[in-house]
């Protein structure tokens, strides 16, 4: 038991200093910011397959506290906490449904939500309006984000299968 909680604490300390590297990488490259934050949200789903849930948790929550410590608040700080850092438990949870027009369903509800609430905080913060900026219909836009996040959903979902196939033992 102890070699376990030892390891989890290890595999935590290692996953939690990765994803800080990984924010800290997408504040500071001038282009493909979101692309990175889709690398460190691989990080969490990583974290329960190697360790537990409870871990992953304090994973999270240590990486979205020292994020906003060292880099304030910033778009892809609050992007992490709101969606990439959340995103590997609620669908964690979803998929123990097992029917798929729900799990959908319901990852698209919360994407939407997450957009709507990073929408809000960075047209408070910022007093910037993202969307009359972009001069795309408000529909077209809720389409396109919906799209982009099946794709990363389906992505996600792949390395998921990848890592607990092929490495699952030796993270283990």
């Amino acid at each position: 038991m102890a070699k376990t909680k030892t390891s989890n604490i290890t595999k935590g300390g290692l996953y939690t200093a990765l994803s800080l590297l990984f924010i800290y990488i997408s504040n500071i490259l001038p282009t493909n910011k979101f692309f990175i934050l889709i690398i460190v949200s691989c990080i969490i789903p990583i974290s329960i397959i190697t360790t537990n849930l409870r871990n992953s948790v304090t994973i999270y929550a240590a990486t979205s506290l020292l994020s906003l410590l060292l880099l304030g608040i910033k778009l892809n700080v609050l992007s992490y906490i709101i969606f990439f850092g959340s995103y590997g438990f609620i669908k964690y949870y979803i998929e123990k449904i097992n029917k798929l027009p729900i799990e959908i369903l319901l990852k698209i509800l919360f994407a939407n939500i997450c957009a709507v609430i990073i929408y809000l905080i960075y047209k408070l913060i910022f007093v910037v309006d993202i969307i009359a900026a972009t001069k795309f219909p408000i529909a077209l836009l809720i389409i396109a984000v919906e799209i982009i996040f099946l794709l990363y959903d389906y992505a996600l979902t792949l390395f998921i299968s990848y890592v607990g196939k092929n490495y699952l033992k030796r993270l283990k």
